[in-house]
């Protein structure tokens, strides 16, 4: 039976990286400024953090490069769906994993 532990741990920590990533950004962009600590991943981030969509598209386009995935992977409704940090970072998660994954098989490591 093969093991997986390394793989969950490997993508477990590949998953904070890129929600660090997504936090660090979306902190960087918020006027009046919050501390990337305190973001609450589930909160509306227009809603409780006054995100334009102007700041959207930036904060995105940052993390998309920070993370190494392609903005060109997101639809007109998959930015529409990232409402919260946690939408935005599974949604990183997602394209992160099929592009390490599609690096792998292609070199062969």
């Amino acid at each position: 039976m093969p093991d997986t532990t390394h793989t969950t741990d490997t993508t477990d920590t590949t998953d904070t990286a890129l929600e660090d990533a997504a936090r660090d950004q979306l902190a960087l962009v918020l006027v009046p400024e919050v501390p990337a600590e305190e973001i609450d991943p589930d909160a509306d981030m227009v809603a409780a953090y006054g995100l334009t969509s102007l700041n959207k598209v930036l904060f995105l386009t940052e993390v998309c490069e920070e993370t190494g995935v392609d903005l060109a992977h997101f639809t007109e409704h998959d930015l529409a769906d990232m409402k919260t940090l946690r939408d935005v970072t599974a949604a990183l998660a997602r394209h992160h994993h099929a592009t390490a994954t599609a690096t792998v098989t292609a070199t062969g490591a």
